[in-house]
């Protein structure tokens, strides 16, 4: 898994995507932000300065406030790989937040999504 093209890639620009996979599900905004937050330890003041500044992928998660410690909770497949055997740590982060949206968009409920249940 060698596609490093996203580490360079303005977190903004996907983030529309997450956004428009969600509500294509009939869910919202509200509850992306819920997972990014969750993961990262981002908050809104945060995330907006990250999409206002265009801050790339390795940025992102390299300054995030907290990457969530139940992180390794999060396994399964993801673009063909298992999620919890991608060795490059940049890699994983972005998959696991892959991963979550995925889930949102699949219709599960947030705190299985967030691993609180």
């Amino acid at each position: 898994m060698q596609n490093t093209k996203i580490f360079t890639t303005a977190f903004a620009s996907v983030y529309p995507h997450y956004i428009q996979k969600a509500e294509k599900k009939g869910r919202t905004k509200e509850e992306v932000h819920e997972i990014i937050f969750w993961l990262t330890g981002y908050n809104e003041k945060g995330l907006q300065e990250i999409l206002d500044h265009k801050i790339d992928f390795k940025t992102f998660f390299e300054q995030a406030p907290q990457m969530n410690p139940n992180v390794s909770l999060i396994t399964g497949m993801i673009c063909g790989y298992r999620v919890e055997e991608i060795e490059d740590e940049l890699m994983r982060n972005i998959r696991y937040l892959d991963k979550l949206i995925d889930e949102l968009a699949k219709g599960k409920k947030m705190e299985k999504i967030l691993r609180t249940a």
